[in-house]
């Protein structure tokens, strides 16, 4: 049964369960700048960048007030945010030391920079840009070699 997903496909959104909705917001809406599209009372929102239906969901249905999962269990490891220009990681980095919001690390992927943090419930996060595909690191074979290096955030931060 030989079958490849097609190259189109895309992760639409992710649902994250969290403890607090308005803790929640206070990250996702009031730091990172999603926008709300539906609220469902004080227990589920869609919220969204450019006015998508939604690309994160949010709902104390079976979490409210709950501690974070633990770190040592399966599940998710991160939601991974893509920006669409290197600026808009700029941006989001410089509002994040703004807010003094702790980082978990950063990183060049060489494929990507990539921010990583978790939010308020725990969740790891990784806000990042994809360098375009003609500058990805492969090896002479041309497989991809992505590494784990040093992000320059100082050189990032110039673009602002």
């Amino acid at each position: 049964m030989d079958y490849t997903v097609p190259s189109g496909t895309r992760i639409g959104h992710v649902h994250l369960k969290v403890s607090d909705l308005d803790k929640a917001l206070a990250f996702y809406q009031g730091l990172l700048g999603f926008e709300i599209m539906q609220r469902y009372g004080t227990q589920a929102v869609f919220i969204s960048a450019g006015g998508y239906h939604h690309h994160i969901g949010l709902n104390t249905w079976y979490s409210k007030n709950a501690p974070p999962a633990p770190q040592r269990a399966c599940g998710l490891f991160h939601t991974a945010i893509l920006y669409p220009t290197r600026r808009d990681l700029a941006v989001v980095l410089k509002r994040l030391i703004d807010a003094n919001y702790p980082l978990t690390g950063t990183a060049d992927h060489g494929v990507s920079e990539a921010i990583y943090l978790n939010d308020p419930d725990g969740n790891g996060v990784e806000l990042y840009f994809d360098r375009p595909r003609e500058l990805w690191p492969f090896d002479a074979e041309g497989n991809l070699q992505m590494v784990t290096e040093a992000l320059n955030t100082n050189e990032l931060l110039s673009l602002l």
